[in-house]
């Protein structure tokens, strides 16, 4: 059975999103210590996350950022904040999704099934020169070292790499983002393709991802 933690303050809420995990075959994990948050997120080693952002002690985008230096763990930001800002900031900073509050519960279950279909399907090693990608587990790594991807920044990777060497555009990238339930606006694609050049340029592939102006972009 899937663990999902709830990292949300208000009581009424997080229990409300309990009994649905849980009546929709999910463990539902209520956080309660707030002082300790990331130190009981770890321990917990859930497999997916709601995340809210307006959360005691330490800022939700804050707690995000901090998880993703240790963890690729799926994490869907639920907030009520309904500001085209805080969801790219949410994406940059790594999230796999985002849902406002008052939310469908319907939309977040399948959002939910969603991201772990494709966890589930994504078994295969692939190969970048002499980087080893390995999707499932959304990591690019060459002998000594490994970084994590984004889920976004995973399905932009593999989508380019599957066309190495052509033209894929902007509206490609949007497809297939949207395909793989993700999504983002035009902003939230430009913050995806920096982030996935510095880590690449990380691993010595300073030029890996060329724009090509008016048409999109191409993996050398």
């Amino acid at each position: 059975m899937k663990k999902i933690l709830i990292v949300e303050d208000d009581i009424t809420i997080s229990n409300e999103l309990k009994d649905l995990l849980e009546n929709s075959g999910y463990s539902g994990i209520i956080l309660k210590n707030f002082e300790k948050s990331f130190e009981e997120i770890k321990k917990e080693n859930p497999d997916l996350i709601l995340l809210d952002i307006n959360i005691p002690k330490l800022n939700g985008e804050i707690l995000l950022q901090k998880i993703r230096k240790e963890s690729n763990v799926p994490i869907i930001m639920v907030t009520s904040k309904n500001n085209e800002a805080d969801e790219v900031l949410s994406m940059s900073y790594g999230a796999d999704d985002y849902i406002t509050k008052p939310y469908n519960p319907t939309i977040l279950l399948l959002r939910i099934n969603a991201i772990f279909k494709r966890m589930e399907n994504k078994n295969d090693i692939l190969t970048y020169n002499k980087l080893e990608i390995n999707p499932k587990k959304g990591i690019i790594k060459n002998e000594k070292e490994e970084i994590i991807l984004t889920k976004n920044e995973m399905i932009i990777f593999t989508f380019l790499l599957a066309n190495k060497g052509n033209i894929v555009t902007r509206d490609e990238l949007m497809t297939d983002l949207w395909n793989n339930d993700s999504y983002i606006n035009d902003n939230a694609l430009n913050v995806n393709i920096s982030r996935l050049r510095t880590k690449l340029k990380d691993f010595g592939y300073e030029d890996a991802i060329e724009t090509r102006k008016g048409q999109g972009y191409i993996l050398k």
